[in-house]
């Protein structure tokens, strides 16, 4: 095993800039990114709905909690105590920035109830017990949160081991484990249909450096997300996964594909309603003739249909849907949320 490849991704996420709105809209990917973001939102609100019978304190613990993207969720999610924890410390400084300010902001604006507490841990989360780094050592926590970060463990068996004790030592009996990883199938069935060890398109590319069977820990492959990832990231086995996960009293409750979780939620009411205010879909064909779409208009097939369907049943002009563009879509099909329960002590 070569030299752990952690200090590569921290010196990764803590190179990229913070951006504001306007030139976040420019991205290629933004409204992938938004629909990625609309996913994790309607994760946390079904576990947080499941707190509401709680009478005692609600504590999160969020491991790769980055720049901070998921403090309004929490917040509206009704928590009293969050712990974020990423190895990037740049973006554990840029996290703990973004709270004050949104604290600030709930009180200026006199927003309902409490905003939470909360404290911010630098620290590789495979190789570092948290428990020793928390303010309180013998907090539990009712939900543990990792999204899009997790596969960094499984650079090997140890480093899966740690990762999940951080994530179980601390959780209670009945607490959840939630999180969204890139689906180790879909992405080698993508590189066996590939004619070289490299696949992707115009946003995202993925390359292995042979296309022989990979290891079940360490399996590295090099990812490219135009704009916001350029670094290797390591397959998640997921039966090696559901192993290590029972060696800590950790048991699924599911793992789903992006796709099927959208399904699965689209027709939610806040659902539909955050699709919108998050401008989680591209509006197909634009509103205003000003407006340029993301992709080529050869990346929009899908839409086309849905609208050429619509007018035979409604016969309505003009119609619009929402939408993203092929090459995105191809990108949010490579990953999958997931939920684990902790068991109690008899097992259940």
């Amino acid at each position: 095993m070569t030299d752990s490849l952690a200090p590569v991704v921290a010196q990764h996420y803590n190179k990229i800039e913070e951006k504001g709105l306007e030139e976040r809209k420019q991205s290629r990917i933004f409204y992938m990114r938004n629909f990625n973001n609309w996913i994790k939102s309607m994760l946390i609100k079904e576990f947080t709905e499941k707190l509401k019978h709680v009478d005692d304190k609600k504590y999160v613990l969020d491991i790769g909690s980055g720049k901070g993207g998921d403090l309004l969720k929490w917040k509206k999610g009704g928590i009293d105590y969050l712990v974020c924890a990423d190895i990037a410390s740049l973006s554990v400084e840029q996290c703990q920035q973004r709270y004050v300010e949104m604290k600030e902001r709930h009180k200026r604006q006199r927003e309902r109830g409490r905003c939470f507490d909360a404290e911010f841990i630098t620290a590789d989360c495979t190789k570092e017990r948290l428990k020793d780094k928390y303010k309180e050592p013998n907090m539990q926590f009712n939900i543990v949160s990792c999204q899009f970060a997790f596969h960094y463990c499984f650079e090997s068996i140890t480093q899966a081991r740690i990762m999940l004790r951080n994530i179980s030592e601390c959780l209670k009996p009945g607490g959840f484990f939630i999180g969204s990883v890139p689906d180790a199938y879909d992405i080698m069935k993508r590189l066996d249909e590939a004619p070289e060890c490299s696949f992707g398109n115009d946003v995202y590319s993925v390359t292995f450096h042979s296309k022989e069977q990979p290891s079940l820990f360490g399996a590295k492959y090099d990812f490219h997300l135009d704009g916001v990832v350029d670094c290797p990231e390591f397959l998640v086995y997921f039966p090696a996964l559901l192993k290590l996960a029972e060696e800590v009293d950790l048991k699924l409750l599911f793992c789903k594909r992006f796709e099927d979780y959208f399904d699965e939620k689209r027709n939610d009411q806040e659902g539909q309603f955050l699709l919108t205010k998050m401008q989680a879909l591209e509006t197909y064909p634009p509103v205003l003739t000003s407006q340029k779409l993301m992709g080529s208009d050869d990346d929009y097939h899908s839409a086309q249909q849905k609208i050429k369907d619509l007018k035979e049943e409604k016969e309505e002009e003009p119609i619009h849907v929402g939408t993203l563009s092929q090459s995105e879509w191809e990108v949010f099909c490579m990953y999958c949320v997931f939920a684990f329960v902790k068991k109690d002590k008899d097992g259940n």
